[in-house]
């Protein structure tokens, strides 16, 4: 089907514009009864906003990816503009558990150290080994390349409280600011070894002569991620406390 038949009535700004965006539509209430077909949408969005972009992807596309018809987006979303936020969402709602440490950090350095060695190999095995992970960074790494009102839900409703909090976990574990500049690129340091593994996951294979990264090779990485992670939160400690 040529690209003049993917325009007009089916998927035109009728149906992905703000106006009809109105997030009315995306509540628990049409989850009950249609939460199969929703949750598809939303995973066909994921893969094709991750793949081509959220301009490069029409509902068309996104609602034969997902077994329904064009109409199912608008009923549930409102709109495209309304699938995007929808997706950012679940986004949010699938990484939290994954990638978040306790809610308050502990007052032990120990147990905070724990913790964070903790959240690496959790965040490693579900980033190398779930074939769920991939859809959804992908779509984050698009919003951030293009950013939009879907990529502040995602560092509002992820990206600050659990940098947040690994940064308190991390000044628990080394006695130092947490909220210090230091501690802070610290912190990213150790996440961006994690996402490297992830995004560079054929480059990894070859040149360590794997067939393929499963649960063993993935435990492999992160004892190597935490073994670094370790080895500056000993410097940091060594290090005395900082100045915030």
């Amino acid at each position: 089907m040529d690209a003049s038949s993917d325009t007009g009535a089916n998927d035109s700004g009728a149906n992905d514009t703000g106006a009809n965006d109105t997030g009315a539509n995306d509540t628990g209430a049409n989850d009950t009864g249609a939460g199969g077909t929703r949750r598809a949408v939303i995973e066909a969005a994921l893969r094709g906003f991750g793949e081509k972009g959220f301009a490069g992807t029409t509902t068309r596309e996104i609602a034969a990816r997902a077994g329904t018809n064009i109409a199912a987006i608008s009923y549930h979303f409102g709109g495209k503009e309304g699938l995007r936020a929808a997706c950012a969402r679940h986004v949010v709602e699938a990484l939290a558990p994954v990638i978040g440490g306790p809610a308050a950090p502990p007052a032990d350095a120990a147990a905070a150290r724990a913790a964070l060695v903790a959240m690496v190999e959790r965040l490693t095995g579900f980033l190398l080994t779930d074939p769920g992970a991939r859809p959804l960074t992908g779509f984050v790494i698009r919003e951030m390349a293009a950013p939009s009102e879907a990529l502040d839900t995602i560092y509002e409703g992820l990206f600050r409280g659990v940098h947040a909090r690994l940064c308190a976990l991390w000044g628990v574990a080394t006695a130092r600011a947490a909220e210090s500049e230091a501690v802070k690129l610290a912190v990213f340091s150790v996440m961006g070894q994690i996402f490297y593994f992830h995004f560079a996951r054929p480059v990894v294979v070859r040149r360590l002569g794997w067939a393929e990264v499963g649960p063993a090779e993935a435990a492999a990485i992160g004892r190597a991620v935490a073994a670094t992670l370790v080895a500056r939160l000993d410097a940091d400690a060594a290090g005395g406390e900082e100045a915030g």
